[in-house]
């Protein structure tokens, strides 16, 4: 299979797979391939860099390595927020409330709001903060 980037005559480019050069040859001559913006059947091939893929003993490229140390971070900080504090699942707009009027003891937690919840809270006063919770493993 190979993938070429295309171009109709309303210079609108796309990209598409054939089975080899002969068989987009054959159909762009029978008309078979058109725009999927216009609908021209004039189409060409676009000029296209080759896609080279780099070898495993590469290691990984430099967003690859910052992604994983930043999936590392959160991880941790994750890690850190459930030893230290208690989980109060779907409850926590309500239970930050208790805590920040003083109805219950002081005491950190973590949980789940809504996008509405934390607005109603940032409205009050209630001091938390939203972090991203990475899911635990290599999923």
């Amino acid at each position: 299979m190979i993938l070429f980037d295309l171009k109709c005559r309303a210079g609108h480019s796309f990209e598409a797979w054939f089975r080899n050069s002969a068989a987009y040859e054959a159909q762009a001559e029978a008309g078979d391939i058109v725009c999927p913006l216009c609908g021209d059947a004039g189409i060409s091939k676009a000029p296209m860099a080759p896609r080279i893929g780099r070898s495993r003993s590469d290691g990984p490229s430099k967003e690859e390595a910052q992604a994983a140390e930043l999936y590392r971070k959160l991880s941790k900080l994750r890690d850190h927020v459930e030893a230290n504090s208690d989980y109060v699942g779907s409850q926590f707009a309500e239970e930050a409330r208790r805590i920040h009027y003083g109805e219950t003891d002081a005491r950190n937690i973590h949980g789940e709001a809504t996008d509405s919840e934390a607005t109603k809270l940032k409205d009050e006063g209630v001091e938390f903060a939203r972090i991203p919770w990475v899911p635990r493993g290599d999923t």
